[in-house]
């Protein structure tokens, strides 16, 4: 007789399938969604299921939920991908959806990824969507105001699904070690520490951690019918860290918004993570560079007149060496700029002024202001009545410079932030002047 071994049926269907929960009870995670009293409990138990889009993480359970819901509805569960949704294969189920609703048969239509469906694909669902033929489910990692279709995300309630705890990993991995259709049938041994390491390793994704766990198990150490993991053979299996970051998608954006508004609140510890989150991910340190340069002229601006050129520096030293080298200029300028004394005076100047320009006349540039290289152009009174402030004592004149129209406008109003303080002295000063000599 053939001597099988004690893993051959657990190497054929991955453990993350076998242990898949199926029901509610038996589900882990989404509590704001799934507690007692939640709304999305509510609506699967009191089968008041309508389309709906559950939008996350990879790994926190959106497909495992979707069939829950097929299950206790006891509808029908189809389901597409981008890669095999054909427009000609989604309208041929939909027929057939339609037809089963007329015999009173629901049929839930589960899309994963509707990020990657195409609008064609996209809209070959609405009309059934519409007329009620089916419930669909999408499910999708990116932002689905901007993925989603505005028609079909119309007819969509929209769920927002959560990175896993590391305490709800960790009962995930207990679950798979006790579990008769996981390695229930097995004696496994795993300290509670390394089974911690394995719940941060998977940074709140219920596959990745049960992928990593059957790893370590199949290649754990067997004595008689004891597995057993040891720190050192898990540490092989977890010593690299992926970093979630999409350089084109939301993330990316959420992650330069929060390296930004951290040096605005002037947090150095929480910018530098930021930094190191976007550079660990892969981002292009000159994107980086060109941000903190805005920054230094948006948020610091005058307050501090150094800041400007250590961002250019910075630039500059990106450019020359680039990365890994120039990950420690980036940092040195994010820190600088975290401790900079802030001020957006200079970029709400810039806004006022361009307000005046888009709703005001294209006034003419005074006569007074206006060069005249030729005698045409002065007897035209171009350059009539210029005044050099060089001539004069005060290096001020009485010369009116703006429109007369926008007379009295200002635009730059300083703080007394840092450096900006002397700006606010020059021009308080320079008030005074106008106002005793102005005539």
């Amino acid at each position: 007789m053939k001597q099988e071994s004690i893993f051959e049926d657990q190497v054929a269907v991955p453990l993350a399938s076998r242990v898949r929960p199926e029901s509610l009870a038996e589900f882990v995670g989404q509590r704001h969604l799934l507690g007692k009293g939640k709304i999305l409990r509510e609506i699967i138990e009191k089968d008041q299921i309508s389309s709906m889009i559950f939008w996350g993480p990879p790994g926190v359970g959106k497909t495992t939920l979707a069939r829950i819901i097929a299950k206790e509805s006891k509808a029908e569960f189809l389901s597409f991908s981008a890669v095999d949704g054909t427009i000609s294969k989604i309208k041929k189920a939909m027929k057939e959806a339609e037809a089963a609703k007329e015999l009173g048969q629901r049929t839930i239509v589960f899309v994963d990824e509707i990020h990657r469906f195409n609008k064609a694909q996209q809209d070959a669902f609405l009309p059934y969507v519409e007329n009620g033929s089916i419930i669909l489910i999408g499910a999708t990692t990116e932002n689905p105001s901007f993925e989603v279709n505005s028609a079909l995300l119309s007819r969509c309630k929209v769920f927002v699904l959560k990175d896993l705890s590391k305490d709800d990993i960790v009962d995930l991995l207990k679950n798979a070690i006790s579990n008769p259709v996981g390695f229930g049938k097995e004696k496994i041994n795993i300290s509670d520490d390394n089974l911690a390491a394995i719940a941060t390793f998977a940074d709140g994704d219920a596959r990745k951690s049960l992928n990593t766990l059957e790893m370590a198990i199949l290649n754990g150490k067997r004595d008689n019918n004891t597995t057993t993991v040891t720190t050192a053979d898990l540490a092989q299996l977890i010593n690299k860290k992926f970093i979630l970051y999409d350089k084109k998608g939301e993330e990316h954006y959420n992650i330069i918004s929060a390296l930004h508004k951290s040096m605005r609140n002037s947090d150095a510890n929480a910018a530098v993570y930021w930094l190191s989150r976007m550079l660990d991910g892969g981002e292009d340190p000159l994107y980086i560079a060109r941000r903190l340069v805005r920054f230094a002229s948006e948020d610091v601006g005058l307050a501090d007149i150094n800041a400007l050129n250590i961002t250019i520096n910075c630039f500059q030293a990106c450019q020359f060496l680039g990365m890994p080298e120039c990950d420690v200029h980036l940092t040195e300028a994010v820190i600088y700029l975290s401790l900079a004394p802030k001020s957006n005076a200079v970029y709400k100047a810039r806004i006022a002024a361009k307000k005046d320009v888009k709703q005001t006349m294209n006034e003419p540039v005074p006569l007074q202001l206006r060069n005249a290289p030729t005698k045409l152009m002065k007897e035209l009174g171009y350059g009539k009545g210029y005044k050099l402030a060089h001539d004069y004592k005060d290096k001020l004149t009485s010369m009116k410079t703006l429109p007369t129209s926008l007379m009295g406008h200002e635009y730059y109003l300083p703080t007394e932030q840092g450096n900006e303080g002397r700006f606010k002295k020059r021009l308080e000063q320079i008030e005074r002047w106008h106002q005793e000599n102005d005539k």
